[in-house]
């Protein structure tokens, strides 16, 4: 089974309200089963609402909107459907006294306005929403080119979206039939670039087919590798998914940090604590982004000693216990410097790691020996202490997560090489 989203709002075209509708359905329908093969966004105008339903209607078996269902003269799915089907919109008083009940439950009168959510489209059944005060709608097709098809016209609201979804369109779905197996999981990697990782994967043509897909998504976190098995059952998708990423897992395993939703700040942080290791953290160019990176983990406090932004030369000093040569010699962004901070911080907090970033984060106030994105990323621990460059971007707050992900994952590999 095939499926098209179409969410609708001239606020959604003009960057007002970020779409998450598309992306929690895309999601949703999914892991049911059903191969979501186009998304679109259209506005509040009935001309195009009507040419993207009737396309979709053409192209897939599944066509659910979002949107345009309110009491306001803007919304306007509920005339564009009708006039595509050729129906006129008839009234019903029931919708009417569950949409006053609830108001009342709410201590407020109902709005005349409201009066409009109560007109449906003749032929289409009505999915009764229990949080909300606009219904939905549900048309399964029995004539005309579109035949088989079928169309769920749910409100914009995302928790309203999500109950009719959930309660009334998806058991329609599963009772039609036609689902396949659809399984993804997801390598995430850090310290390497996209074409370098592919370098390092090498050919995989050999393994990929119409039934088995990997797509490279890099992002400032690293690049994610998701696999995707379609068809058979369960059994057969799992098992072309394990053979993929026992492949992958051979040649790049040692730029994999985790699968799924795990993120390296989450990894990093139990190695921690699997280690009885405690971290202090003094920053620079990140300005506290490491901290906030780390103390993002539930249970963060059993490994994080604690951090400090030092963005001036002054608190690098006289907190971190920076040399004032070291400064004058080499500058804030340098080597020496670096390596000052993660000791200092280690000793000032009485952790076992100290981690300290000093860069030019951009996108100003560079120089030709260390251009805007050069960043210096320090650790010490017991054994000693060593500094690394990276050479980033101009985009300053991309500065931040890159080098955060960058000191992470130097952490990481520390300890799975047994330093400390």
């Amino acid at each position: 089974m095939q499926a098209t989203v179409l969410t609708i709002g001239d606020e959604l075209l003009i960057g007002q309200v970020r779409d998450t509708n598309a992306a929690w359905l895309g999601e949703q329908l999914t892991l049911a089963g059903v191969v979501v093969r186009r998304m679109a966004t259209v506005g509040d105008d009935e001309k195009a609402l009507q040419s993207e339903i009737r396309q979709s209607l053409d192209e897939s078996d599944l066509v659910v909107t979002t949107g345009g269902l309110g009491p306001t003269d803007d919304d306007k799915t509920r005339e564009a459907v009708a006039g595509l089907f050729g129906v006129e919109l008839a009234f019903r008083g029931e919708i009417l006294e569950d949409i006053r009940e609830r108001f009342k439950l709410r201590g407020r009168s109902m709005p005349e306005s409201n009066r409009s959510q109560a007109m449906v489209p003749a032929g289409f059944e009505v999915l009764s929403n229990r949080v909300g005060t606009a219904p939905g709608l549900w048309r399964e097709i029995q004539e005309g080119e579109a035949a088989g098809g079928m169309l769920a016209v749910l409100p914009g609201v995302p928790y309203e979206m999500k109950h009719l979804f959930a309660e009334e369109v998806l058991p329609r779905v599963r009772r039609r039939g036609g689902l396949r197996a659809i399984v993804h999981r997801t390598l995430r990697t850090a310290g390497i670039g996209e074409s370098s990782l592919q370098e390092a994967a090498g050919d995989l043509s050999g393994m990929l087919s119409d039934t088995l897909r990997l797509a490279w998504l890099p992002g400032p976190g690293g690049v994610r590798l998701r696999m995707t098995s379609f068809g058979g059952d369960r059994e057969e998708a799992d098992g072309r998914i394990a053979q993929l990423e026992a492949c992958l897992r051979d040649r790049i395993g040692a730029y994999v940090y985790g699968a799924n939703d795990e993120t390296l700040e989450e990894v990093v942080g139990h190695m921690l604590r699997d280690r009885s290791l405690t971290v202090a953290v003094a920053e620079s160019c990140t300005g506290g982004y490491v901290a906030h990176a780390l103390t993002n983990i539930p249970g963060s406090s059993a490994y994080m000693a604690g951090g400090v932004v030092a963005y001036s030369n002054r608190a690098k000093v006289d907190v971190l216990g920076v040399s004032p040569d070291a400064l004058r010699k080499h500058g804030a962004v340098s080597e020496v410097v670096a390596v000052q901070m993660a000791e200092g911080v280690r000793r000032r907090l009485g952790a076992d790691l100290g981690l300290s970033t000093t860069g030019v984060a951009g996108p100003a106030g560079g120089t030709s020996e260390k251009p805007v994105g050069t960043v210096w990323i320090g650790y010490a621990d017991a054994d000693g202490v060593a500094a690394h460059r990276l050479q980033l971007v101009r985009d300053r707050m991309l500065n931040k997560q890159l080098t955060t992900t960058f000191l992470l994952d130097r952490v990481r590999k520390n300890m799975l090489a047994g330093r400390p």
